[in-house]
């Protein structure tokens, strides 16, 4: 007997629970699983990777307050098996309401370390109703501990399910890809990727930069967002002429096939996908030591390394290090597709949605 299972996300943008629930609602096994995903808005990009006999639930509903009347309604008349929340406020205010809907079972998936991201007073008092989920899936080791230390949630309703990578879907995104025209054969190229804000660190990436103007070292930054003016001001006030804002690409994968060096200077993450990214596209990474499942995907000295970037000069020395050592890319690929391939991680939650 088939399974409908409810996804519940904001939007289909790209980021990296929109990626997550896609992949799963794609390759979930159809004799098994009936998925429909629930979106407060139809929009963004992953609705084309969508397959067709994947239902979309639009409550067209603008902010996520205002979503939770509809939601319930939406779980009232469907009667779903399990519902399968993505996004960590919408997951917050549904805690409170699972109970409603005792046949039914309730995931809520983390997406990041909810002590550092979720700072609102009143998105934090949801989480004193989180044990009433059936299972909450975390990230990483230090998502896990995190939601144990500080909010109180019981060992036996967490999972711990790190995210996966498509090595296909980037192999024939890197197939298709050019040197990009701004990559100087007289520069090592060095790629960050990310949203514009506090949360990724740019500023202090810049910092870093501002140490190592004299080195014929090019930074690429890829990724728009709100501190966007602020980041490009600074660079001014440092004077960094070899640092590019691209904005958003549509095949960051591009950038990174012909980088020399991959860079995470994120204050804290979920379980990055860029990192695990940068890694299938066999490039070394430098990564910040930050919460977030960061030591679970570098190898030292195999697919990168871990240093404080708050040290900005001993993050500069760093760099110029990586720059110059010999890597392999194929160890560096085997290292992230080994662990985290979206076989062996879909496989995972597919148990997991069918033993609940």
């Amino acid at each position: 007997m088939k399974k409908s299972i409810i996804f519940i996300l904001p939007d289909l943008e790209t980021g990296g629970a929109e990626r997550i629930v896609t992949t799963i609602a794609n390759h979930l096994p159809r004799d098994r699983f009936s998925p429909s995903i629930l979106l407060l808005r139809k929009e963004g990009a992953y609705l084309d990777f969508l397959k067709s006999d994947v239902e979309i639930i639009d409550i067209n509903t603008p902010r996520i307050r205002n979503s939770l009347k509809p939601i319930l309604i939406e779980i009232k008349k469907r009667k779903p098996d399990i519902v399968f929340s993505g996004f960590g406020e919408v997951n917050a205010y549904l805690s409170l309401f699972t109970k409603l809907f005792p046949k039914t079972k309730f995931i809520a998936r983390e997406t990041n370390v909810v002590s550092q991201h979720v700072t609102r007073k009143e998105i934090r008092f949801f989480y004193n109703f989180y044990n009433a989920y059936d299972k909450i899936i975390a990230q990483s080791n230090d998502m896990q501990n995190d939601l144990v230390s500080n909010f109180s949630i019981k060992n036996d309703k967490l999972v711990k399910i790190n995210n996966p990578v498509d090595i296909s879907f980037i192999d024939e995104k890197l197939n298709e890809s050019e040197r990009p025209s701004e990559f100087s054969h007289q520069y090592k190229n060095v790629v960050a990727i990310g949203n514009l804000s506090s949360r990724k660190g740019f500023d202090n990436l810049l910092k870093v930069f501002s140490r190592l103007k004299n080195q014929n070292i090019m930074l690429h930054i890829l990724g728009e967002g709100k501190d966007r003016e602020l980041l490009l001001k600074m660079k001014e006030l440092l004077g960094l002429d070899h640092v590019i804002f691209h904005g958003k690409k549509s095949n960051p994968y591009q950038y990174l096939k012909y980088a020399d060096l991959f860079i995470l200077s994120s204050r804290y993450e979920g379980f990055p996908n860029v990192l695990l990214e940068a890694g299938a596209c066999g490039i070394y990474s430098l990564a910040n030591s930050c919460p977030g499942g960061i030591d679970e995907i570098i190898i030292d000295h195999i697919n990168g390394e871990i240093a404080d970037i708050d040290d900005h000069e001993n993050f500069a020395e760093r760099i110029k290090q990586a720059l110059h050592q010999t890597i392999d890319k194929a160890n560096i690929r085997e290292s992230i597709k080994s662990r985290f391939s979206k076989e062996i991680i879909l496989k995972k939650y597919e148990d997991l949605l069918w033993n609940i």
